[in-house]
């Protein structure tokens, strides 16, 4: 079980709170996205824009950093990146709910927890015996700046007696050129991540034509288990139709293909509003304003997936999570 980003589901996600609580809620793991700081620094957010998970734009000494950026080919407009900040002026600021229109419960806590640098993480993990699964962030993307974040990864790693093969350790990546990379220099276990839809950053920006669809196919998953040890796909991708609101279809052989070629398989995110749930698991009336940001059956969609086979998950509430996986 794996604590996505810690538990947004209560509290505003990638603080060490938020960790902390996935933790006491029995997760096997809690994942950090890593992104850099200007002076090279590893740190825990969703992604580099830092606009809407923390309190920037409340710091009017960092106005004059407020900026546009065109990364991985989504543009981020009028905004604010850790790049542009040193670790002691990112930990000037606070974290922020990330979705106050579905988590407005949240939003309560905005304020009152600073970035966690990567070994704060470690340091969480180490003490309450809970493996880590950090994702890198847009590696192509920061190779491109100057802030690689392989070797800082595996520094960390290394400092903290974790760069082996049966560490607690996976790293994912969406990109493939740095898996392989990791997988030349590390014995942890390395994750493909599968978008729904689209291609690899790397692919896209090196002219390689092929996308997410190329490599779930029996030659795809074959070629990732050159590098990697298992794949994180969109849940969709053994359900087609489990997106918010959709209508589930016939489950796909992506698991059993995985599990030919040796691959584990850790879909994401499972999260209980009924916003991110199919049709088939919402709940209560959709007239209602409340609708989208009440919970639905999520422990049916997660029964669903366990009686597939999957081998672990990305939830947003490990308490939901671990309870199924118990009954089942």
């Amino acid at each position: 079980m794996i604590g996505h980003r810690g538990a947004p589901a209560y509290r505003p996600e990638h603080t060490i709170a938020s960790y902390t609580l996935a933790i006491e809620m029995a997760a096997d793991f809690i994942e950090p996205d890593l992104v850099s700081t200007k002076d090279h620094e590893l740190v825990a957010r969703h992604e580099n824009d830092i606009g809407g998970t923390t309190d920037v734009a409340d710091h009017p000494e960092f106005a004059s950093r407020r900026t546009t950026k065109t990364i991985d080919g989504t543009v981020h407009a009028d905004t604010w990146f850790t790049e542009d900040f040193t670790l002691t002026e990112l930990r000037t600021l606070r974290a922020v709910e990330r979705l106050p229109e579905i988590r407005p419960q949240n939003t309560a806590l905005n304020g009152l927890f600073p970035i966690p640098t990567f070994q704060e993480v470690i340091d969480l993990a180490t003490e309450h015996e809970v493996g880590i699964y950090p994702e890198t962030k847009h590696p192509s993307y920061f190779d491109s700046i100057g802030l690689s974040l392989e070797e800082p990864l595996l520094d960390a790693l290394r400092r903290n007696g974790l760069d082996h093969q049966n560490a607690p350790v996976f790293v994912q990546s969406f990109e493939v050129s740095n898996l392989q990379e990791l997988n030349a220099r590390t014995r942890v276990p390395l994750v493909q991540l599968i978008d729904g839809s689209g291609a690899p950053a790397d692919f896209v920006a090196t002219g390689d034509p092929r996308t997410y669809d190329d490599l779930i196919t029996p030659e795809g998953l074959a070629e990732i288990a050159t590098y990697a040890d298992g794949i994180g796909p969109d849940k969709s991708r053994i359900v087609p139709g489990n997106t918010g609101g959709g209508a589930l279809g016939e489950p796909t052989s992506l698991i059993r293909d995985a599990h030919r070629n040796g691959l584990v398989v850790h879909p994401w995110t499972f999260r209980p509003e009924n916003e991110f749930l199919a049709a088939d698991f919402r709940v209560g009336d959709p007239s209602s304003p409340e609708f989208l940001r009440a919970r639905g059956d999520e422990a049916a969609e997660l029964a669903l997936y366990y009686r597939l086979g999957v081998d672990g998950l990305f939830t947003d509430n490990s308490d939901t999570a671990v309870a199924v996986r118990e009954l089942l």
